[in-house]
């Protein structure tokens, strides 16, 4: 059986990043990254669909150990893929990466302080055990297998093409097709403007509106410094610009909702015109209540203006053979109906976590630091902020592991397990009324009502406490 010090499942963006600093700051460790795929990159391998692009800035989605290059800071989907394969061919960790291994339980045992992985076996891979240390889960947050799509009365009916944004046909010609897209988030507004290039008309049906923050596609202060600084000393100078700026408009918009709300609403009108409706750039809730989506060089305000756009703000009463009929009594003729109505949160990929042969039950553990859970040995998982980038979060959380892993060591230890403190009051783990979220209450973990138990949205906090905060604190258990 193969025995490793560190294994780390998912070879996206975070699994690359754990791969670079466990190799970096324990490099007398060894390690394996597993992927269940057949391929590296994670989301920016996995979908397809028209248009597909980071919703935050490369220069903090990007590594920190490895400067986005590239002149555009909101960057299309490939070209993510190329980065992450070149970071990974750069430091040598593509060799690192066993693909089709497929993690389905990990088993701790307290006798000999390792976990015992259970990979499914498949037509490339045989069903096999291997051994590590520390477990890294770092599989991202949500079902790769399906995304969420509701239940739409008489959709059997509809005559034309429905598909899911993450199950995208590549070969689906949608030129001069009416096309409706339901939904309103990160994907739905991604892909609107890129379909409204070739479709003959593009609704966006949503149900409630969400606010929509235009930023520009190239950022000049980074091209600027790219073109006079070394490339390292640019890409931290861009990194921090744009992590303050963000926590300045996240904090901004919970002090002053109500100013933030009439700002956003206002730069819609200005950038869209005469076609601006204020009831579907209003919504319900307050900035930040739910994600801000984020849209490059007003490419969907401009397709609004265009008129290659319609948003239409309802709710669907049935699927005909033509379209959909609405609760008002209008009909949207369609040819395809794209489904761009969430995902489904997956923790850890599905697997199953035991303790000496019996089942823990996650939902009834605490996150420490947002990094272990309670009473789980040597496991640690990495998962990006709700409010930023996916990556500043995973960096942090890839230096406190690395801390943790030296630790154990240098107190001659075998294992590390953070013990929760039930006094503290417990509180949903991701405090966002997003439907994603809310469907996924039942199987998430808990966050304490204060550190170290309190799950911060806030880089700021966590650079405090991920990277330079103690490993010695009271509620760790070495032994």
């Amino acid at each position: 059986m193969k025995k490793y010090d560190v294994v780390i499942v998912g070879a996206g963006l975070s699994g690359i990043g754990a791969a670079y600093h466990i190799q970096d700051k324990c490099p007398n460790k060894t390690f394996t990254v597993l992927e269940a795929r057949a391929s590296m990159g994670g989301t920016w391998d996995l979908f397809k669909y028209p248009g597909i692009r980071s919703d935050s800035d490369m220069y903090t989605l990007g590594f920190s150990f490895n400067p986005w290059k590239a002149p555009k800071a909101i960057a299309d989907g490939p070209s993510i893929l190329a980065y992450i394969k070149e970071t990974a061919r750069k430091f040598g960790i593509d060799k690192k990466i066993q693909y089709q291994h497929k993690l389905v339980n990990a088993d701790w045992s307290s006798e000999e302080n390792v976990w015992n992985l259970h990979i499914e076996g498949n037509e490339q891979v045989e069903d096999s055990q291997i051994q590590c240390n520390f477990l890294f889960m770092c599989s991202g947050y949500y079902d790769y297998e399906s995304g969420y799509t509701p239940s739409f009365p008489n959709s059997d009916t509809f005559k034309g093409s429905i598909i899911h944004p993450q199950k995208w046909d590549t070969s689906l010609d949608y030129t001069d097709k009416n096309v409706v897209i339901i939904g309103s988030g990160a994907t739905a507004v991604t892909l609107v403007p890129e379909m409204s290039k070739k479709a003959h008309k593009v609704t966006m049906l949503q149900r409630s509106p969400t606010y929509i923050l235009n930023l520009p596609r190239e950022d000049k202060f980074a091209n600027f410094f790219k073109k006079i600084l070394p490339a390292k000393a640019a890409h931290h100078l861009a990194r921090w610009k744009n992590i303050l700026m963000s926590m300045f408009l996240y904090n901004l918009s919970r002090r002053r909702p109500d100013g933030m709300r009439n700002w956003l609403k206002k730069e819609a009108q200005k950038a869209i015109g005469e076609r601006y409706n204020d009831a579907d750039f209003d919504p319900k809730y307050n900035p930040w209540d739910q994600r801000l989506c984020l849209i490059p060089d007003n490419d969907l305000f401009d397709a609004i203006r265009a008129e290659k756009v319609d948003i239409v703000t309802d709710t669907i009463d049935q699927f005909t053979p033509e379209g959909i009929r609405l609760t008002s009594g209008k009909t949207l003729p369609a040819d395809i109906i794209v489904t761009a109505t969430g995902l489904k949160l997956k923790l850890f990929g599905g697997m199953q976590i035991f303790k000496d042969g019996q089942v823990i039950d996650l939902t009834k553990e605490h996150a420490y630091r947002g990094v272990m859970l309670s009473n789980i040995p040597n496991f640690a998982f990495a998962v990006g902020y709700t409010n930023a980038s996916w990556t500043l979060k995973c960096d942090l959380n890839c230096h406190f592991v690395t801390r943790i892993i030296n630790q154990i060591d240098e107190q001659g230890a075998r294992a590390c397990v953070p013990r929760f403190d039930p006094e503290i009051g417990s509180e949903t783990l991701i405090d966002l009324s997003a439907g994603y979220v809310q469907r996924a209450k039942d199987i998430l973990p808990k966050q304490g009502t204060k550190a170290p138990w309190k799950v911060h949205q806030n880089y700021i906090k966590d650079l405090r406490s991920l990277k330079y905060g103690t490993v010695k604190g009271e509620e760790l258990e070495y032994k």
